[in-house]
């Protein structure tokens, strides 16, 4: 097995049903009482007494889960663009081509046009805080060098594409679980804006800022 590649052969462990957030629904892979946002983010008592909390905190709760999702969707586009690589070499291989993959990235990546992601300037204008990090398994795993894939065999090629697929199956679920917190907060805050129990005239502040 190529160096880098070994932590491709056990995905991420992340596998389980993700419901709604507000009943507590444990994501395999985020750690009770952990230090990092996602930990907290989607911890069982992140959102809880919601309705009692003062509209800045919420504020400050629906931020952070914006900003989770907005590394989360940044970290699936990295994952999504090397799964286009990988399975267009397997395509490039099957087809009996010649040419290596390095030429074909621009037409490659062109292709499949992706829907824009939650988090990347549809709720906030946050830019991702994970950029260039390999601190999680699965940035590691986007940050994988996929340009040499001529000189490594059909299975350990197969095999890469499995695992970077299963990594974005992963990094979805999160992703997905993240998005319910971050809408349960704006959900909270339009109520208050709507009952008369916020002032209409920060809302404008804050967009403004």
């Amino acid at each position: 097995m190529p160096a880098g590649w070994s932590m491709l052969t056990e995905p991420v462990a992340i596998r389980r049903r993700v419901g709604d957030v507000d009943e507590g629904v444990h994501v395999e892979g985020v750690l009770t009482g952990g230090k990092r946002r996602i930990d907290k983010v989607l911890a069982s008592n992140y959102l809880e007494g919601l309705e009692r909390l003062p509209l800045d905190e919420i504020r400050l709760l629906r931020d952070d889960a914006g900003q989770e999702e907005t590394d989360l969707s940044y970290l699936r586009r990295l994952l999504q663009g090397r799964i286009d690589i990988v399975s267009a070499e397997i395509s490039r291989r099957a087809g009996g081509q010649d040419a290596g993959i390095v030429g074909q990235l621009p037409q490659i990546l062109s292709d499949k046009p992706r829907a824009q992601a939650r988090g990347l300037g549809r709720h906030h204008v946050a830019e991702p805080s994970n950029a260039g990090s390999t601190r999680r398994t699965e940035e590691q795993v986007a940050a994988m060098d996929v340009t040499d894939l001529g000189s490594h065999d059909d299975d350990e090629v197969r095999t890469l594409l499995e695992g970077l697929q299963a990594t974005e199956t992963d990094v979805s679920l999160r992703r997905r679980a993240v998005q319910g917190v971050y809408d349960a907060a704006s959900a909270e805050i339009t109520r208050r804006y709507r009952d008369g129990r916020a002032d209409v005239g920060d809302l404008l502040r804050e967009v403004a800022d």
